[in-house]
């Protein structure tokens, strides 16, 4: 039988037409079922036995039983309710009648499923006084009833190191499974708030699906062997399905920490000290300069015209468009000029010329100086480092070793395939120490937990060296969380717990003592940057292009030469036939040699200039 009260949006079901349990749906959320169980009913326990198996945790309903006996003999040990979980996250009162016209209401529960039953005094009411509630039981449950009672609560820890196990809280090796050392001491914390004894548990892996099957620390919350994980995990969308997470005690994540590189490794220092528009404005300010010169040289020339010493004197500009340019070409790069302008015009424009390339050169040189001294900031995201000159490495853990190589997304996938176990290459799995320190010598990205990384950049780098760091994410995970199991009745005590112990300073206190944070720049004034070869290869690359096209054009000067002398050859053998000629070859320009041979019609005849 089905009711519903359309305004209060109340249903009721009879169990007694509930034929099959998996019947037994449910259109509300589980928080806002309440079954109510009549003990009087002489086929309750049939009924109770038919759905004991589906409601076997006992939460997040709500049970109300009615009886006429006392408490203790309500439930007696061949009772079908003596085989239910109602563990200390279940509600369950117990009405029963002390009188006509008086009700105690109880609440009972288990604190483990082969414990003994537990009783609360909920409540009682009466025909005069009503309902009067115990004041004791103004909390909610899941503090009532965290005392366990020194119940045994099973703890699952992850030990990459088999040495681990004998170095959980001595600080020994801590930057090896720190994550589980970290928590080990706030884990002890969580079970003596609820007065509970411990049995560890430990494993090699935070657990991963491998063929449909949980394996590893999951795997045991998955099959129900402990209670809670130790050890913190990352929060993604398969374990959410699987267990439930609690609390993140340690803000630590993985992520590529590198050195930013030189600014010269990703930019072209030389064209990077003026902006465009500067670029730009003094281009147009050296050809309006460029202008000026060349009319004020043209003026001048040809006021000059009546001195004769014009065309002789070497040090005087000429109006050619060629000389100008090599003068402005010269002052451009500071080299001066071995030609000048004699009129007082023609100096104040050069003076004009060379002062203000002057500053020019002063402010470009002073720009390269600084750029010199910064880092690139060009490297922002997972694909610039994809695309960027930096070497990879890995820190070596079973997590990283699982994510890096079923990362499915195209750059991280690209990222893996490339740059860290490209094809015929060892994969570059390393050690925290051997990657810190490559990453100090630069140009090199380390994927690493921040928070143990961080002691060895301490301890590796200098205190300038840390200004430059830089990270970025690659796992697609948020900090890491503790997991319990499943619809475990303790969850609510955990998690209560675990903020009791955050607030009261203790989580944070481990957390200081085996993680750093990221350090702060100090120092960065009396960091020394020397100049290598990438900071001057486009100046280099400009020289070696200037001597390439300076040594082209002296070969195509002197081909040009010899053509020209060869081809004046060709034409005085092709006009001189006879002897009669010789006089006007003796005055052709190309004459100098000792003996010549003269072609004619009928023979060769070898002429001696010294000779008539």
């Amino acid at each position: 039988m089905l009711q519903r009260n359309s305004s209060e949006g109340i249903f009721i079901q009879s169990m007694d037409d509930i034929m099959d349990y998996d019947k037994l749906k449910f259109e509300h959320q589980e928080h806002q079922i309440l079954l109510l169980v009549d003990l009087r009913c002489l086929n309750q326990s049939k009924n109770m036995a038919k759905i004991t198996d589906y409601l076997q945790s006992g939460a997040p309903f709500r049970w109300i039983f009615i009886s006429n006996t006392e408490i203790e003999n309500l439930i007696p040990p061949e009772n079908t309710i003596m085989r239910m979980n109602i563990l200390p996250n279940t509600e369950a009162l117990f009405i029963q009648r002390t009188d006509n016209r008086c009700y105690e209401i109880s609440m009972v529960y288990k604190i483990g499923t082969e414990t003994a039953w537990k009783t609360e005094k909920y409540a009682y009411w009466n025909m005069s006084g009503g309902f009067q509630k115990n004041t004791n039981i103004n909390e909610v449950i899941a503090v009532r009833r965290r005392d366990l009672e020194g119940y045994e609560i099973k703890i699952c820890y992850v030990l990459t190191d088999n040495d681990s196990i004998h170095h959980l809280s001595d600080e020994v090796n801590d930057h090896i499974d720190t994550i589980t050392k970290v928590n080990f001491p706030s884990t002890n914390h969580l079970l003596d708030f609820l007065n509970a004894e411990r049995k560890y548990v430990f494993v090699n892996t935070w657990g991963y699906r491998i063929n449909g099957t949980w394996n590893g620390l999951t795997g045991f919350l998955v099959n129900g062997d402990v209670e809670i994980g130790g050890s913190p995990m990352f929060f993604t969308a398969e374990r959410t399905a699987v267990v439930d997470f609690i609390s993140s005690p340690t803000p630590t994540r993985s992520k590529f920490v590198f050195q930013q590189p030189k600014l010269s490794y990703e930019n072209n220092l030389f064209l990077l000290s003026f902006r465009t528009a500067v670029w730009y404005s003094t281009l147009a300010l050296i050809s309006l300069i460029f202008t000026m010169l060349l009319a004020v040289t043209a003026w001048e020339w040809k006021k000059m015209s009546q001195i004769k010493t014009r065309d002789i004197d070497a040090g005087v500009l000429r109006p050619s468009v060629t000389d100008v340019t090599m003068l402005v070409f010269g002052a451009t790069c500071q080299q001066g000029s071995t030609v000048e302008l004699k009129g007082s015009l023609g100096r104040v424009v050069m003076l004009i010329l060379f002062l203000t390339l002057m500053f020019l050169y002063t402010s470009y040189s002073a720009n390269i100086v600084a750029l010199l001294q910064s880092s690139s900031s060009q490297i922002k995201t997972l694909e610039d480092l994809l695309h960027s000159r930096l070497k990879f490495g890995v820190h070596d853990t079973v997590f990283n070793r699982y994510y890096f190589s079923t990362a499915d997304e195209p750059v991280r996938k690209a990222i893996y395939e490339k740059k860290i176990a490209p094809p015929g290459v060892a994969p570059q799995f390393m050690s925290m120490e051997e990657g810190v320190k490559k990453m100090r010598k630069g140009l090199f990205a380390f994927h690493m937990e921040t928070g143990v990384g961080y002691k060895f950049v301490g301890k590796y780098f200098k205190e300038s060296e840390k200004c430059g760091l830089k990270e970025i994410q690659y796992l697609q995970v948020i900090d890491p969380w503790l997991a319990v199991r499943k619809n475990t009745p303790y969850k609510e005590m955990f998690k209560i717990g675990m903020k009791r112990i955050q607030e009261h300073g203790l989580q944070n206190r481990e957390n200081r003592l085996l993680y750093e944070k990221r350090p702060k720049c100090s120092g960065r004034e009396s960091n020394f940057v020397s100049v290598s070869m990438v900071d001057c290869y486009p100046a280099l690359l400009v020289l070696s292009y200037g001597i390439i096209i300076a040594i082209a054009l002296v070969i195509m000067e002197n081909l040009w030469q010899y053509r020209h002398l060869i081809k004046g050859k060709l034409e005085f053998f092709s006009s001189v036939n006879t002897i009669e000629n010789f006089n006007q070859f003796e005055k052709h320009p190309s004459h100098n040699w000792k003996k010549f041979y003269v072609i004619d019609s009928a023979k060769i005849k070898k002429i001696n200039p010294s000779t008539n």
